[in-house]
């Protein structure tokens, strides 16, 4: 008979070998239902989106070849605007729909993960906590330079998102009060542009899905709470969305497998993975 401690080990790995081979059959599970269609899926709008999308997607070309996805940005209303046009699949938002756009293109709506909206200045800014009331007036023009803040005696420079974005939308409406932004203020397109653009930029200020923050910005504190993902979760956090995919008209076909992949278990992990709250 082997030793204990030998016995032991054989049975650790046979439990880590069972539940690896439970985890891949589950994930085949959930791809099985692409095995043997063929087709195009195309994608556009929010770019908070498109890391999951790019991930769902890559599985989903990986077990079926004769998948093709295609997948944009753009911005939440260029993805409402194209999905109603009848120009792509699905249409994705960082924001609910408007009554207006449900009822002029017919959408269905799709909610699978919860994202939150953080401040980010530069990693070397000493200017780490804000109160609202400060954004506010930063993003209104009215405080300039960091000086004002505690920081040091150097311009602001303020980045904000073009109005197509639902990420610019959640935080003008929950961040700012809806009031208005400088026209000073520098825009770009993509969350990843905004982050790059504040990273480059020691005076810089901006805002991008909580999802999207690393290691090459600094998150900024605002009232007393870091925007994190347990914030967001819990609720502390204000500035969050839901991260949405729409249809014109009830999904079809390969474009119906591609949402539900995005609400079984392993799309559910894939929005865990990459930052965001799962709604399952």
């Amino acid at each position: 008979m082997l030793p204990k401690k030998f016995r032991l080990l054989l049975f650790v790995q046979f439990i880590a070998l069972t539940l690896l081979l439970t985890v891949v059959n589950v994930n085949a599970q959930a791809l099985d239902v692409f095995k043997g269609e063929k087709g195009e899926i195309m994608i556009s709008g929010g770019t908070a989106h498109i890391p999951v999308m790019k991930d769902a997607a890559r599985n989903i070309m990986s077990i079926n070849p004769n998948i093709r996805i295609s997948i944009a940005g753009g911005g939440s209303g260029v993805g409402i605007k194209q999905v109603g046009e009848g120009l792509v699949n699905i249409g994705n938002t960082g924001r609910t729909p408007t009554n207006e756009e449900v009822a002029k293109y017919g959408l269905k709506m799709f909610k699978w993960a919860i994202d939150g909206v953080g401040v980010i200045v530069h990693k070397k800014n000493p200017v780490k906590s804000l109160k609202k009331i400060d954004l506010i007036k930063i993003y209104s023009g009215e405080i300039v330079n960091w000086k004002q803040l505690g920081g040091p005696n150097r311009p602001i420079n303020v980045y904000t998102r073009d109005e197509a974005s639902g990420t610019r939308e959640v935080f003008w409406e929950k961040g700012l009060g809806k009031k208005t932004i400088t026209l000073k203020a520098n825009v770009v397109v993509s969350n990843g542009a905004m982050k790059s653009a504040v990273a480059n930029d020691p005076n810089g200020i901006g805002y991008v899905s909580v999802g999207h923050m690393d290691d090459s910005i600094s998150p900024v504190t605002l009232d007393g709470v870091n925007p994190t993902i347990k914030t967001v979760k819990d609720g502390s956090y204000k500035i969050s969305r839901g991260l949405y995919s729409n249809t014109k008209g009830d999904p079809t076909g390969l474009t119906k497998k591609f949402i539900d992949y995005l609400f079984s278990p392993e799309g559910q992990k894939i929005v865990v993975e990459n930052g965001f709250i799962a709604v399952k």
